[in-house]
């Protein structure tokens, strides 16, 4: 368990390290699976180098039991043969032997813990590491909308401020001032029409009046005339009467 969290500590420095120098969360998620992987391949050496040491001592202290039986059968020969001496030091070996294998034995106990205990440290990281990448696809999702949206914001931003709305809205203020000098135009083009219209009109008019003024005054005329012409007839007689 202590080698784990060795390994854990390690990935949480590594990724504060990174996350300080604010770099890319993507390449940071990226690089600590990456990281967790390489600590899982140690790890499955490390598993497979305990195996291979505990399969070792465990032919070792077979060998060492199968050894010391075969000194201990050399050992009856040698008794029944009379050599007692010979025995006596075919069972001082067999002791060795016994004594070896009993060690390794205790040895395999160790080993068979220590395995055991590195096959489930492998498992946990195996389950971290599974647990990381599921993760690590849901930050990076995050991540990638967090960085689109900001950049949506930032583009918004700079439209919002600064000399590309000013000049926005200068050329929206030229367009209303075309407009208005565009109305204006056709507002006085249109006056200007009406105008000579409404001054042919009164031309005509003017001219109905002059004729009709005409009219009467040769018609005036032609009544003073034969007014004139019955007061000169009248005259006579009206001259004669006084004197008469």
């Amino acid at each position: 368990m202590g080698l784990l969290d060795r390994i854990l500590r390690v990935i949480r420095a590594n990724l504060n390290d990174l996350v300080g120098k604010a770099e890319d969360p993507e390449k940071i998620l990226e690089q600590v699976v990456l990281e967790m992987q390489d600590e899982l391949i140690q790890m499955r050496q490390a598993v497979a180098q305990a195996i291979a040491t505990h399969k070792r001592t465990e032919r070792q202290a077979a060998q060492a039991e199968a050894t010391a039986a075969e000194w201990y059968r050399r050992a009856e020969l040698a008794l029944q043969k009379g050599e007692e001496p010979l025995a006596r030091e075919a069972l001082s070996r067999r002791k060795s032997y016994t004594e070896t294998a009993e060690a390794m034995k205790a040895q395999l106990g160790q080993q068979a813990t220590v395995v055991e205990q590195l096959k489930q440290n492998m498992r946990k990281l195996e389950s971290k590491i599974y647990e990381a990448k599921t993760k690590k696809d849901l930050y990076i999702a995050r991540a990638r909308s967090a960085k689109a949206t900001q950049q949506i914001n930032d583009i918004l931003g700079k439209v919002g401020s600064g000399s590309a709305l000013e000049a926005f809205e200068r050329m929206e203020e030229k367009v209303f001032q075309l407009e208005a000098q565009a109305d204006a135009a056709a507002e006085l083009s249109g006056s200007s029409l009406e105008g000579r219209i409404a001054a042919l009109g009164q031309a005509d008019e003017i001219d109905d009046e002059l004729a009709e003024m005409k009219l009467r005054l040769v018609e005036g005329t032609s009544t003073g005339q034969l007014l004139g012409s019955e007061d000169t007839s009248r005259s006579p007689a009206q001259g004669v009467n006084p004197s008469s």
